[in-house]
């Protein structure tokens, strides 16, 4: 008879899936970016710069956006799409998880402020639900910081389990 998980380990493989999952999430959003040329050299960053300024940017960001982030639209396109596909090899495995997080969250915060503003006439719900796309993926980041996501199923634990199984060995 096998004994039941203690609440603690499913916790932490319930938050280490959700990891794998943000993970595999940004190594595909940040793939895409790296490895082909539209959206880091083609315009596609400043094309969605131009969507944001059209009616999604907080009227603050805005200014941001038009003033610096498209003066230096390439290299911010290429932070962006490196940075995207390290937060999903850092998360996926498991290595660097709290400083992937903290990039995360300021990357989704960011977002978040340059692209999800409702209007200045919304209802105060609607900033919420505006906000979703982003916010969503923020309390991933959060919850990964208040955690110890990489517990179980990371390059840590696989590694402490085969120095442990070679002490063993040699015991």
């Amino acid at each position: 008879m096998q004994a039941q998980p203690s609440a603690t380990d499913l916790n932490s493989r319930a938050l280490a899936a959700l990891r794998i999952g943000v993970g595999l999430l940004f190594l595909i959003f940040g793939e895409y970016k790296v490895f082909g040329t539209q959206f880091t050299l083609h315009g596609g960053f400043q094309f969605w710069i131009n969507k944001f300024l059209e009616g999604g940017a907080y009227p603050f960001m805005a200014s941001v956006l038009r003033g610096f982030v498209l003066a230096h639209a390439t290299p911010i396109a290429f932070l962006v799409a490196y940075g995207e596909l390290a937060i999903g090899i850092a998360l996926l495995f498991g290595i660097l998880v709290r400083s992937a997080s903290v990039g995360g969250l300021i990357y989704m915060l960011t977002l978040l402020v340059s692209s999800d503003y409702p209007g200045p006439g919304a209802p105060f719900w609607q900033y919420f639900g505006a906000s979703l796309s982003h916010s969503v993926f923020a309390l991933c980041f959060v919850a990964f910081l208040m955690g110890r996501a990489d517990a179980v199923w990371s390059v840590k634990t696989l590694r402490k389990s085969h120095e442990s199984q070679a002490r063993n060995r040699n015991q």
